[in-house]
């Protein structure tokens, strides 16, 4: 950047030579914004397969292939693929950030060069380069002004303010004044909306305010979401799990001097009956389902992790302006002498004319505070184009800083002398201008009491955050100069402005806080605005809650990371602010969603746990950093996704438990069969037959269960594993029921036929029987029992077979599978089994029921325990 010397050095009238910006464009390089370098389609790819349960899967995979097994292994590696293709689809749209801020800059500048003003492309802009401002052209530099002609400029997108700031090129400032408030410069990629200028370019590129922001987005690297970090942990556990199993088996196999070949095919088979090969597969499956919900509610998203997401975070900062706020400066407060109809029309009608905003057929131009009076005149019905049409305007005395005053004279036929004065601007400078003051139809001469009065009541107004603006106005005979107009002036009253909130906006605030989630305004606006929105909307209470960015340019991350936790609004403050707010909240080990639509969000959007974005106010940078876009702007719509992602994650746990006791019943099975030197309740393909059927359907059912009710009720889930709150005994439980139940039908089946666990030379059509019932009992023990993991409280009676058509249906097609593989005989040889009488058929029924059964009273003790 250039320093304060360099930039008085330069001649405003001349500008650089040819040769100077040549050679700095050497020096410094083009003036556009460098994309880091994206990874490549494989690094992609294989940064999608690093994680540990997919690893697992490949395992798996491999093992299948090893004992035969092609169909299956083959299935598990489609899953693998389609989970990596979409996981790199998602990652490139993604990060797109960049890019689009670099879409933001116009591609041409007027410059001064060789003391001529001429238009280059904006890459080609340089430091000490001097460009010209006006009205509607974009700013493509940091500069520095050095001259101001009543000059505002939007910069909402990067500094969160709602209405232009007023540029003073004669401001002398501190260098750690916040951005918003740095009067003598102005930013890339922001608009010039009034008036006019001339500034020294002091950045360009990626050293402008803006790259840093571009900086910022680069360098945030994505982090995993809660559902991601909770299930690497879980493929790492079940690789271990699976690995154990696989080597205990086969030590005590060869102790018990079993035959290998068997043995290895039982271990491997067994090794994956540990594995819920089928797990990523569902996970993915609801996560998209989930996704297709949330676009029907106006809320799309990028990720599909993102959705479980939502349903964690118990932290949301909201940007307020365009968010919380309508991003439209409206007026709320009118206040005239006598409150009279006449005295409104008369004020609307001053304040419209005297602007050059538009308002036409929805869409506004121009300055948001005059398109706030337009809309007012509208509001008011006084037939603004027709008085726009009988009194044209005949000259102007424009906005300065200096007088915060405007003034226009327009020919009005219905004028005394044929032509009026409109005057508008702060009501301390105006009011000393003013002789007269209407009152009713009448005009009568201003008095020092009316002048308290009005200032008290605009006094009132600024303390509650409204922007106070007042008008005026006079005949005369003749055309006038400027500096003729403000004096003598009729003065006619006051309005009190603000961007409001969204009228839905409180609700959701305070659903949010009953759902124990706590809203964060940060802002780049004042402190007192900011404050006052939020206490309107419930978000704070007191300004002792409210904090500005310059408080915490001080403070280490700890001490950060302790000031947070009692402050719900932060005001005045820089995109890298925004970031480090964000990072505080997480070391509190808090899930961070950011909300916002500017550009100065985009950096705290992509570091938060969720950035959320506007759909329709959003800036494509904002949207392309963000994971879930609002269609709608609506606030309200992420407490909706919010409850969406709580049910989701409820769903999902409700798939690892089922399908985690599942297995753990086919652990117990084979492990404690070979413990105690029994023969093999089941050969390999009966146990991968049973993954197949129970991992899919059932498993896929559990993933799409409609949310329980009072879901909102419950507090966010904070660090909790997929283990808290005595899962675990549940798991165990079910697993160990199920594998015990399946080896007495196996014990069962034998004796029926005349032997037992220790008989030699067991003959195979006895060894058939006993595993069919083992089979059978395994299965459908299974299916059942998943219609008990719909709710870890709530019976299956209370919730209904019909309200999970799919689960109903899961169960009863796995049984079908099950009747077909026992009755087609070419089936049944494949598989080792053979039909069963009427009374073993009547004991399967028995023994499958049980861990629904036992299930069901479990749940009853627990809400009994629970009501006490």
């Amino acid at each position: 950047m250039l320093t304060r010397e360099e930039i008085l050095s330069v001649d405003p009238e001349c500008g650089l030579t040819s040769e100077e910006a040549s050679e700095r464009l050497k020096t410094y390089g083009k003036n556009e914004l460098i994309e880091k370098k994206g990874k490549s389609i494989f690094a992609m790819a294989f940064e999608q397969l690093k994680d540990h349960l997919v690893i697992v899967l490949i395992i798996a995979a491999i093992i299948t292939f090893l004992i035969g097994h092609g169909t299956d292994g083959i299935i598990i590696l489609i899953v693998v693929a389609i989970n990596a293709a979409i996981g790199v689809f998602q990652e490139h749209k993604a990060d797109q950030a960049v890019a689009a801020l670099k879409k933001m800059s116009s591609p041409k500048a007027l410059v001064r060069r060789d003391g001529k003003s001429i238009e280059i492309d904006s890459k080609h802009i340089v430091p000490g380069d001097v460009l010209i401002l006006d009205a509607g052209r974009f700013v493509l530099a940091d500069l520095r002004l050095i001259e101001t002609h009543s000059l505002q400029i939007e910069e909402s997108s990067l500094t969160g303010e709602s209405v232009p700031t007023e540029k003073d090129a004669s401001a002398v400032l501190d260098d750690n004044v916040p951005l918003g408030d740095k009067v003598n410069m102005a930013f890339m990629s922001t608009m010039v909306t009034y008036g006019r200028g001339i500034g020294v370019v002091v950045a360009t590129g990626m050293n402008t305010e803006i790259g840093k922001i571009a900086q910022m987005i680069s360098d945030e690297e994505d982090s995993e979401t809660p559902l991601q970090k909770k299930l690497s942990k879980l493929g790492q556990m079940l690789g271990y799990l699976a690995m154990g199993v696989c080597a205990l088996v086969m030590v005590i196999g060869i102790f018990q001097k079993r035959e290998i070949f068997d043995l290895f095919l039982t271990a491997i088979s067994l090794a994956v009956a540990a594995i819920p090969e089928g797990l990523a597969a569902i996970i993915a499956i609801v996560l998209a389902l989930g996704v297709t919900r949330l676009t029907k509610k106006n809320a799309i998203v990028k990720k599909l992790p993102a959705v479980e997401t939502l349903g964690s975070v118990n932290i949301v900062c909201s940007d307020k302006t365009g968010t919380l706020t309508l991003n439209q400066m409206t007026v709320q407060e009118v206040f005239t002498q006598n409150g009279t109809e006449e005295e409104k029309i008369m004020l609307s009608a001053a304040l419209a004319l005297c602007s050059d905003a538009t308002f036409e057929n929805g869409e506004a131009t121009g300055d948001p505070t005059e398109v706030a009076f337009i809309k007012l005149a509208i509001k008011e019905n006084i037939g603004l184009e027709r008085i726009k049409a009988e009194q044209p305007r005949v000259s102007e005395y424009p906005f300065e800083s200096d007088r915060k005053l405007m003034s226009v004279l327009n020919s009005n036929p219905k004028s005394p002398g044929g032509y009026t004065v409109y005057t508008k601007g702060a009501i301390d400078n105006l009011i000393t201008k003013c002789t007269h003051i209407q009152s009713g139809d009448a005009v009568i001469p201003i008095t020092e009491e009316h002048r308290l009065r009005f200032l008290k009541r605009a006094e009132e107004y600024s303390r509650d955050a409204l922007r106070v603006l007042a008008g005026a106005y006079k005949n005369t005979d003749r055309v006038l100069k400027p500096s003729e107009m403000e004096s003598d002036l009729i003065f006619v009253g006051l309005v009190g402005m603000i961007d409001p909130p969204r009228d839905e906006v409180k609700a959701s605030v305070a659903l949010a806080k009953k759902a124990g989630i706590t809203t964060v305004m940060i802002t780049g606006d004042h402190i007192i605005t900011a404050f006052a929105i939020a206490k309107k909307l419930g978000i704070a209470e007191s300004m002792e809650q409210a904090a500005a960015g310059s408080e915490i340019d001080s403070m280490s991350d700890d001490e950060l990371a302790r000031f947070v936790r009692n402050i719900r609004i932060f005001a005045r403050v820089s995109p890298e602010h925004k970031v480090r707010i964000v990072k505080a909240y997480n070391s509190n080990d808090n899930i961070v969603s950011m909300t916002g639509d500017g550009v100065n969000d985009a950096p705290a959007l992509k570091a938060a746990d969720i950035g959320v974005a506007m759909g329709i106010t959003g800036t494509d940078v904002s949207k392309s950093a963000a994971d879930m876009i609002l269609t709608d702007d609506n606030f309200t719509t992420i407490i909706t996704a919010v409850e969406e992602g709580r049910g989701i994650y409820e769903n999902i746990k409700k798939a690892v438990y089922f399908l985690l006791s599942c297995n753990l019943g086919e652990v117990v099975t084979i492990l404690f069969a070979m413990i105690f030197s029994w023969p093999l309740p089941l050969v390999a393909t009966q146990i991968l037959w049973i993954n197949l059927i129970t991992d899919t359907i059932p498993a896929i059912a559990l993933g799409i269960d409609p949310a329980e009710k009072g879901i909102m009720n419950r507090p966010p889930r904070k660090g909790d594993s997929f283990f808290s709150g005595g899962v675990i005994w549940s798991i165990l439980l079910g697993g160990v029921l199920i594998g015990g139940l399946t080896l007495f039908g196996f014990y069962y089946g034998l004796v029926a036929k005349g032997y037992t666990l220790g008989s030699p030379n067991i003959p195979e059509d006895v060894m058939a029987h006993g595993r069919t019932i083992a089979f059978i009992t395994l299965a459908s023990s299974q299916l059942f029992y998943s219609l008990s993991k719909r709710s870890d409280t709530e019976s299956i009676f209370r919730l209904g077979l019909g309200t999970n058509k799919a689960l109903t249906f899961g169960v009863i097609a796995g049984i079908f599978l099950q009747l077909i593989v026992l009755y087609i005989p070419l089936l049944a040889d494949m598989f080792k089994v053979q039909p069963l009488s009427i009374p073993n058929w009547l004991l399967v029924v028995l023994l499958s029921t049980t861990p629904l059964f036992a299930t069901e009273v479990y749940k009853f003790f627990k809400r009994r325990m629970a009501a006490k």
